[in-house]
């Protein structure tokens, strides 16, 4: 079987990232009574060749982040069935297949946007569909704007994307997708503003790897902000984390992540609807 897989290897620095955040989701996707269910990302696993032991530990986190998108794409959906998603940095996101699944009659068109290498893997590895355009290039690289069609509505995801940019990128990114998509909406997520000071050089997650450095992050705090600083952002929403497999995931974290005085210290997944 092995001959059949294909290298993962070359991938290095943020792109990288994105073979531990398949390995974490398709872990948890696998094991019984999954929270999440996303065969394509099994399927996937199986398909790449690579050293995933590296990563170390494979947490709820990823699949907690993946139901946290899913919900507020799904509701856009509902409401623009026609509209575009835009998976910025996508990675080896498998969300096109999930929400295709969960979303009655789906209609929706994607874009895949994401350096040319993770692309030339995803076109490899994963089935294509009329329905998907992959474009390589950075997400910085604002000319994958001029390949969505707004009129139906655009829905804008940029997980694990925003914590490894510059500050001054990143906001640029969210103030750029406001002007340009009105009634759009865009969902990232952020880690605890600690993390940075904390780890100039990276987290490391197991002995063997180092998860590169995440200069960009924002509290809840100036997340809530964003609708008196930025033109076009109507309405800055503070998702909710969803409930995880455990006692603890399943009621310790989402009490935490609520809990009104350690909320400016926490990471944060948010919705940014645009006016």
């Amino acid at each position: 079987m092995s001959s059949h897989k294909i290298d993962a290897s070359e991938l290095g620095g943020v792109s990288e990232t994105a073979l531990m955040t398949l390995n974490g989701r398709a872990h948890q996707a696998g094991l019984p009574g999954a929270i999440l269910h996303d065969p394509m990302a099994l399927k996937l696993v199986d398909s790449i060749e690579f050293d995933f032991d590296k990563f170390g530990r494979k947490g709820q986190e990823m699949a907690l982040r993946s139901l946290a998108v899913d919900a507020c794409a799904i509701e856009y959906l509902t409401k623009h069935p026609r509209a575009t998603v835009v998976a910025l940095a996508e990675g080896f996101q498998t969300s096109f297949w999930r929400l295709t699944e969960a979303v009655p009659d789906p209609q929706f068109r994607w874009l895949s946007v994401d350096l040319v290498p993770v692309i030339a893997l995803r076109e490899r590895l994963l089935p294509s569909s009329p329905r998907i355009t992959a474009l390589g290039q950075s997400a910085l690289d604002y000319s994958w704007m001029d390949h969505v069609d707004a009129a139906d509505g655009v829905f804008i995801t940029a997980e694990g994307l925003l914590m490894y940019l510059q500050p001054a990128e990143a906001m640029d990114l969210i103030v750029q997708c406001a002007k340009r998509f009105p009634g759009g909406q865009m969902f990232f997520d952020l880690p605890p503003v600690f993390v940075k000071k904390l780890a100039p050089k990276g987290m490391k997650s197991s002995r063997h790897y180092r998860v590169p450095p995440m200069p960009f992050s924002l509290s809840t705090i100036q997340l809530a902000d964003l609708v008196n600083t930025v033109p076009g952002i109507k309405a800055v929403h503070d998702i909710p984390m969803p409930k995880g497999r455990g006692f603890f995931f399943k009621t310790i974290w989402p009490a935490i992540w609520h809990f009104g005085p350690t909320k400016r210290f926490r990471g944060a997944y948010t919705l940014l609807e645009f006016g």
